[in-house]
């Protein structure tokens, strides 16, 4: 855990997210939290993270997700250097 995001706010905020139950819970926590262009983002992160885990090319999740290629090199970054929170995500849901 990146130490500079640790703060009481920050702290209220993963309580809060560990707190809710179900997808619904979830839909209208991060609705009211976030705008719809932040829940897309953030949403297109993970299906970039669970297609480069899943050996796919640049080019092909450029094209499915609408991704740049920087955000896709961002992910992989994150999966390759990162503080394993993708991972830890991805192996809790694999299918």
């Amino acid at each position: 855990m990146n130490a500079r995001l640790k703060n009481d706010e920050t702290d209220f905020l993963c309580r809060a997210i560990l707190s809710l139950d179900t997808e619904e819970e979830c839909y209208a926590f991060f609705e009211d939290i976030l705008t719809i262009g932040e829940i897309q983002s953030i949403a297109q992160r993970l299906a970039v993270a669970r297609m480069l885990d899943a050996g796919q090319t640049y080019e092909d999740i450029e094209r499915i997700t609408g991704a740049s290629s920087a955000t896709i090199s961002r992910v992989k970054r994150c999966l390759t250097f990162g503080a394993d929170g993708y991972r830890l995500v991805l192996d809790r849901l694999s299918d």
